[in-house]
């Protein structure tokens, strides 16, 4: 089983929505994917309301997600971490204690922009249009994503 995690900084916005997104990708029998936040501002909380509607939008529920910390267990627990941004790469990359850990984190855009280092805005301070903006960013990525863990 190959366990992907998610991880933005309030785990309420960005990496619920690319929990839901790539889920909806893969094969649940040979992969499971979480998410986490940097902060543990929300912790036990829904997905923001609207990350929540632009997920059914697409077609995906998301509602059974409940947000968590990212702790250093889960560089043990998970294969592949994907980071929303430079900020959350930077905190997430402090907790790892050998490169082994450290070669499991990547930042999500580097999918569809590599080497560019680009991040996923937080669309939290932001309307409705920007949650969407986000969606089809990591809806992108996810697909990448996807198409290369499935590969034999």
């Amino acid at each position: 089983m190959t366990k992907i995690l998610m991880v933005c900084l309030g785990n309420i916005c960005r990496s619920p929505l690319a929990e839901g997104i790539l889920k909806s990708k893969l094969d649940s029998s040979n992969f499971e994917v979480d998410s986490a936040g940097t902060s543990g501002y929300h912790e036990d909380a829904l997905p923001d309301q609207r990350s929540i509607n632009v997920a059914q939008k697409n077609g995906l529920d998301i509602t059974d997600q409940r947000s968590r910390k990212f702790t250093k267990e889960d560089f043990k627990n998970f294969d592949h971490i994907f980071v929303m941004d430079t900020s959350n790469y930077e905190d997430v990359i402090s907790l790892a204690e050998t490169q082994e850990e450290r070669d499991k984190v990547s930042l999500i855009l580097n999918k569809i922009f590599p080497g560019e280092d680009e991040s996923v805005p937080d669309p939290y301070h932001n309307s409705i249009d920007g949650f969407n903006q986000v969606y089809a960013m990591l809806e992108e990525s996810c697909s990448l994503i996807s198409r290369e863990l499935e590969k034999p």
